[in-house]
């Protein structure tokens, strides 16, 4: 049957994760980031529409957007795809090779990580794309309106 033939291959991909996330979490290795870094991350295999890390190691590039210590920070995974869409922010960077690389930031999929997570530096955003990206986050994660309580009413009083 070939969905039994699907499932088989899509579980192992999760064991095969679990295993890389295993080594990872035991791992000594920090490196060291800063905000608007553009890092490889061992994303791994995660669940619905959540971004995946690719190939064998499960990596996707992710901008630093906030570094709150030295073991976890606020990031945006990156892709090639790029599409004209409110949640995707189009730029393109200078990776440690001097090759001009275009990505879109993935604005609704923006998360915690722990700094383990971290396999290499590729880039660093533009200043003045760094300040694009952030007003464009600002604006695209802004509550509707009709969820804050009128002037003058009480919590209770919102329908």
């Amino acid at each position: 049957m070939e969905s039994s033939g699907f499932l088989a291959d899509f579980f192992l991909l999760f064991d095969k994760w679990n295993t890389k996330k295993k080594e990872r979490s035991i791992s000594k290795q920090i490196i060291g980031i800063k905000e608007r870094d553009i890092v490889f991350i061992q994303m791994g295999k995660n669940i619905g529409y959540e971004q995946d890390g690719k190939g064998e190691e499960f990596l996707r590039p992710v901008v630093i957007y906030k570094k709150y210590n030295r073991n976890m920070f606020l990031g945006i995974p990156l892709t090639t795809q790029l599409k004209e869409n409110r949640y995707y922010f189009t730029f393109s960077y200078k990776n440690k090779s001097e090759k001009e690389i275009t990505n879109a930031a993935l604005l609704s999929q923006i998360r915690v990580y722990d700094t383990k997570r971290v396999k290499y530096k590729s880039g660093v955003i533009a200043k003045d794309d760094f300040m694009s990206l952030h007003l464009k986050l600002l604006e695209v994660n802004r509550p509707d309106a009709s969820n804050f309580p009128i002037k003058g009413k009480s919590p209770e009083g919102i329908q």
